[in-house]
């Protein structure tokens, strides 16, 4: 059957199982809108086509399926590219939709024309370097291969972004439906298998070492591989540090747990791994900036490692491995944990493990770094506190701020904490919960500076538009927390476009009909907790803290 192809658009996402789309409406993009009116993809209408693209990168990171936003020509789609940058670089599988002018003004100097001809913006060339794949589709007899390859990516186990871009006439030139009998719409096997030798080479690293410790990162969590690190963790007393986004990948009230590792952390187990360890086991850990200490030598030194990861490019990428294994992290933990069970053979490191955590106890170097720490935040790591309680279990929280909920916040395995993690976009945390809200039908959390609230907090009317219960906590000290610090204690105090004056956010709680609760003081805890319907409304909580109180952790800015 003959149908436009902004019909067959919409058919090809219903083909790859999208539900929602993400965007905002515009002339160039219209046919494709109105196909959307009798499909069961639901199109949720943003305030601004960024907070579109972190919804739909949201929704990706929360579901683990495909994330998809739609916007017009011009700057509907450059709206878009810091949502897009993040999602790249967080490997998220998006689905971008734009409009076009038609092709017959192509060079002409028509309305929001993006095609690159005649001085118009070159939409190629400005998403080349963000997406994994970008097409402005100009004719159909290469339809089918577009959309294979643009499945391909999708679908892949290293995914990322992929934007298609439709010329209005193109849009409503007719092509046969059949086509997308050819178009894959199932995800490609990702389990790549290790060699037998490597198992056995890596089971003979663990024989050996007498204070291993994993560190894992998001590609665990990827790899559905938590319960298969926990029970390695239990049966071989191996202490587990996680990367900021692999938080809660073991529950961190586990005794084996050390806590996330990075920059902005103050656990124990960069001294874990400086002082006690003898194997490294990186599972899905890339050891970026953050979590690496600005790659600080010491914690390789006279180590032996070990690296498993399903992306080819992070294996070696920052350090020699004694064992590289490209594979699919459960797949490899699941086989050795059966040889492990099936053998027997390899011996009990209990006594070494529980001897090396006790020394980490007793060293108060640590303990009063992360002692001054809690005492510059009491009134956070009490709100922490008292959030762990309430929810031991089954909420979410997306994060711009970071450092509070990394050292104050034990994220269990029954729990998913998303960390402003890609690009660091700042104001992504309330678009990304947003945008998580619609698949997880859970308590939602959106936790960001006052600077980072004002970027984005137009989209609480989304939230309000469709209504969905949102917990929005937002750490007021009216400056740019970061910028400060560091004009602060590296610029003497000259301070320069950081600090700022705030809206009476009450009021303009009040505006979008939300709820408001305010947190100055301790005593302004009970009230929130006993009265705050975190799971069926939409909350906004401004917690006051003072500018001139800064975190110590290592910048380079």
């Amino acid at each position: 059957m003959q149908i436009p192809v902004s019909e067959l658009i919409v058919k090809y996402m219903e083909h790859l199982g999208i539900e929602y789309i993400f965007g905002m409406p515009g002339a160039h993009i219209l046919p494709v809108y109105d196909s959307l009116y009798d499909s069961n993809i639901r199109a949720i209408l943003a305030k601004h086509e960024q907070g579109a693209s972190f919804m739909a990168g949201g929704y990706a990171r929360a579901s683990g399926k495909i994330g998809a936003c739609i916007t017009t020509a011009g700057p509907g789609a450059t709206n878009l590219v810091t949502g897009i940058a993040n999602a790249y670089a967080d490997k998220q599988p998006l689905l971008v939709i734009t409009g076009e002018t038609s092709t017959h003004i192509f060079g002409k100097g028509g309305l929001q024309e993006s095609s690159g001809e005649g001085g118009s913006i070159d939409q190629d060339t400005l998403f080349k370097g963000i997406t994994k794949y970008n097409k402005i589709v100009e004719r159909t007899d290469y339809l089918a291969n577009v959309l294979n390859r643009a499945s391909n990516i999708l679908l892949s186990p290293n995914s990322g972004p992929v934007l298609l871009s439709f010329p209005y006439n193109v849009q409503k030139e007719l092509v046969d439906d059949s086509l997308l009998e050819h178009i894959k719409a199932e995800r490609r096997n990702s389990s790549i298998s290790a060699k037998a030798q490597q198992l056995n080479d890596f089971l003979e690293h663990l024989q050996q070492a007498k204070k291993p410790v994993i560190i894992a990162g998001y590609g665990c969590i990827q790899s559905g591989a938590q319960n298969a690190v926990a029970e390695l963790s239990e049966l071989m007393h191996i202490p587990v540090t996680t990367s900021l986004k692999g938080k809660g990948i073991i529950s961190e009230d586990s005794p084996y747990s050390l806590g996330s590792l990075g920059v902005t952390s103050y656990s124990n187990a960069y001294q874990y791994i400086r002082e006690q360890s003898d194997l490294l086991i990186f599972l899905g850990s890339g050891f970026n900036e953050r979590t690496s200490y600005l790659w600080d030598k010491e914690l390789m030194d006279n180590k032996r490692i070990v690296q498993i990861d399903i992306d080819e490019e992070q294996l070696e990428k920052v350090f020699k491995a004694d064992l590289a294994i490209y594979a699919d992290i459960k797949d490899v933990i699941s086989d050795v944990l059966l040889r492990i069970k099936a053998g027997g053979e390899i011996r009990d490191k209990s006594l070494d493990t529980a001897a090396a955590l006790k020394t980490l106890e007793e060293d108060n170097e640590t303990e009063s770094n992360a002692g001054e720490f809690q005492s510059r935040f009491p009134l956070i790591e009490l709100f922490f506190s008292r959030l762990e309680k309430q929810f031991p279990e089954n909420i979410q929280i997306f994060d711009d701020n970071i450092i509070f909920a990394q050292n104050f916040f034990n994220v269990s395995s029954r729990n998913r904490y998303y960390p402003n993690s890609g690009i660091s976009s700042l104001g992504q945390a309330i678009p990304a919960a947003i945008g998580a809200r619609f698949i997880e039908h859970k308590p939602t959390f959106a936790i960001l500076g006052d600077g980072g609230f004002q970027m984005c907090c137009m989209e609480i009317m989304t939230a309000v538009n469709y209504d969905l219960p949102l917990n929005i906590v937002m750490f007021n000290n009216a400056t740019m927390g970061l910028i400060r610090k560091n004009q602060s204690q590296q610029y003497n105090q000259r301070y320069i476009n950081c600090d700022f004056v705030n809206p009476d956010y009450e009021a303009l709680a009040k505006s979008f009909s939300i709820n408001y609760r305010l947190v100055k003081e301790a005593a302004d805890l009970d009230p929130l907790f006993a009265r705050t319907h975190f799971t069926d409304a939409i909350n906004l909580i401004e917690i006051i803290i003072d500018k001139n109180t800064f975190p110590n952790y290592i910048s380079k800015r």
